[in-house]
């Protein structure tokens, strides 16, 4: 407003000039007398901002930690909410110079253009010039910061800010606008799993042991970099992708504090491993998500925060640069709130790696394979035993108006022994290639050993629940050989679980609950896809999970963007909607 004022003040003063009011000495002095007025104006306005930032004020977490004692969830029995070697604050702190000139005011003017919208939408709103890449990347800082320093309402749901995110933003809004693939990531900001490597952010897997672990890219970071995607952050997640402690609480790290459900804070579980990455996208912190699978880790957060979730295939995403647990059964997966999102993301990760050997380089656009959908003639095996589940039921009612056909199916529920042996001696055996290839150089564990005595010098800080499956893995004993056949016939056991009905009555997907069947998918190696169902009697979420045979990820994407488009049953969180 003062440069305004200041223009029309010299204009004013010009014409005066041309009539000889005024000699050109006069007009000079008041041109700087009113550039330096304005730049006072500007600096006490800026003063004034600083003066009233957002602050997070640590808080006596005592009823709420005994209040969570009543729930009948005894994982749900916390101990801690927010995280005891990390100031909240200074997520945030290194882009405050940023958000000192994002007012709420312009926080509310945007919200129409951004929230609950999908990467088309919001494409499409840049290219009309209604918000900018900046403006789309502060919008989402500027959230964070505001239900993340309220007591109220945080989440814990993010561990850090890329510092260098908004001069990216800028570099983004010089390409010319209508050169932009409304279908792509280009200028989307996006929330990657503290587990996975990223050069502008420490990547610690929530761990005290890897607090410092300054890291190159991971191989899909990369390639969301060369999409020109905005790495926004790093969410939170449960601790060593929860496989640390047992029993305890999901969404629980002590880098990040405990991650909270938006649908029901400290009343809901957030599901986990990815819980950061679920309860961010449903929270509308960012466009989109990147969490990763062992046995359940995207399928369970996706399921218990209403958003879309996939597991591929391993072999589709790279797992270079993610601190792992199991090279068998790891792999990457995108986490959006719609379909259509999670194909975006999925066209922006793929990519053949040579570096890992279960990587496969695909050239199937899921954006594509996806614009012409139906449920009808399409065939779902539902299991018996789930349709007393009303939410469900209800799911299947849905598919069948839409023309789907129904196959009602009762696989025999079997065992799989040995599963938690592979977790084991693979963690044994990738945690140290992973620090010796992938960590920095000031990581100074090497291996399961030494995070356990780590952990052990300070038990009630690093470990408040104990590390039970760490000590597990030490104890472990099975040999190669024998995890080798015990990989084979978990394989065997799982595709057969599946396979049987899927080739007698020629089933286009089975259809779970949230992650009910992960343990089967992830020893299968079989795709699985999670979709909002809709809400408990309680107001918790509940997702319809579509599991095929490896490599129909486009499959199970047009039967899931189909199902979203018929039942559309995610709702934002209603404490979140401002």
């Amino acid at each position: 407003m003062c440069f305004i004022h200041f223009f029309s003040i010299i204009f004013q003063e010009r014409i005066k000039y041309k009539n000889c009011f005024y000699e050109k000495d006069s007009l000079i002095f008041l041109v700087l007398f009113l550039l330096i007025s304005c730049k006072k104006q500007k600096e006490a306005e800026l003063k004034l901002q600083k003066q009233s930032r957002i602050v997070w004020q640590p808080y006596d977490e005592t009823n709420d930690l005994a209040a969570t004692q009543k729930l009948e969830k005894i994982r749900m029995h916390l101990k801690l909410v927010n995280s005891k070697v990390r100031d909240k604050n200074d997520i945030w702190k290194v882009l405050e110079h940023e958000l000192d000139y994002f007012s709420e005011e312009k926080y509310d003017s945007l919200k129409g253009f951004i929230l609950e919208k999908d990467i088309p939408i919001i494409q499409q709103n840049i290219k009309e010039g209604k918000l900018t890449y900046e403006e789309l990347a502060l919008f989402y800082i500027y959230r964070i910061r505001k239900y993340e320093s309220d007591n109220a309402l945080s989440l814990n749901s993010v561990i850090s800010l890329n510092p260098n995110v908004i001069e990216e933003a800028r570099a983004l809004d010089s390409v010319d606008k209508a050169t932009i693939d409304l279908y792509s990531v280009f200028g989307m900001p996006i929330l990657l799993k503290d587990n996975i490597n990223t050069a502008d952010m420490l990547t610690t897997a929530g761990a005290i042991a890897l607090e410092n672990n300054s890291t190159d890219n991971a191989f899909i970071t990369e390639k969301l970099l060369e999409k020109k995607a905005l790495v926004l952050g790093k969410a939170n997640l449960s601790e060593w992708a929860y496989f640390l402690c047992s029993g305890c609480p999901v969404g629980y790290s002590a880098i990040g504090g405990q991650t909270l459900n938006p649908y029901g804070r400290m009343i809901f579980e957030t599901g986990g491993s990815s819980s950061g990455s679920g309860v961010a996208v449903a929270a509308n912190f960012c466009v989109a998500a990147v969490g990763t699978e062992t046995s359940g880790s995207i399928l369970s957060p996706s399921s218990q925060n209403s958003v879309v979730g996939l597991k591929p295939t391993i072999g589709v995403l790279s797992r270079t640069g993610i601190v792992p647990i199991s090279s068998t059964l790891d792999t990457p997966g995108p986490m959006t709130k719609s379909v259509i999102d999670n194909a975006i993301l999925l066209n922006a990760l793929i990519g053949g790696d040579k570096n890992d050997s279960a990587s496969v380089d695909t050239d199937v656009d899921f954006v594509n394979s996806i614009k012409a959908v139906a449920l009808n003639g399409k065939k779902f095996g539902v299991i018996k035993e789930f349709l007393k589940d009303s939410l469900y039921k209800n799911a299947i009612n849905n598919i069948q108006k839409a023309g789907g056909e129904i196959v009602e199916i009762e696989p025999e529920q079997t065992s799989l022994p040995g599963f938690l042996s592979i977790l084991n001696i693979d963690m044994r055996n990738d945690l140290p290639k992973y620090i010796e290839g992938h960590a920095g150089s000031n990581v100074a564990i090497k291996g399961i050993e030494d995070a356990v005595s780590f952990n052990l010098e300070d038990t009630l800080i690093r470990i408040p629940y104990g590390q039970q499956l760490f000590l597990g893995i030490m104890k472990d004993s099975t040999s190669a050989e024998a995890l080798k056949k015990i990989k084979e016939n978990l394989k065997i056991i799982a595709r057969n679980y599946f396979d049987e009905s899927i080739d007698t009555y020629k089933l286009d997907a089975v259809l779970s609950i949230n992650n009910y069947h992960a343990g089967y998918a992830a020893v299968a190696k079989y795709p699985a896809l999670t979709v909002p169902m809709g809400y408990t009697k309680k107001g918790e979420p509940k997702g319809l999970t579509f599991i095929s045979k490896p490599f129909s990820e486009a499959k199970l994407m047009q039967l899931a963007q189909a199902y979203q488009l018929e039942t559309e049953e995610r709702k934002i969180p209603s404490n979140y909607a401002d």
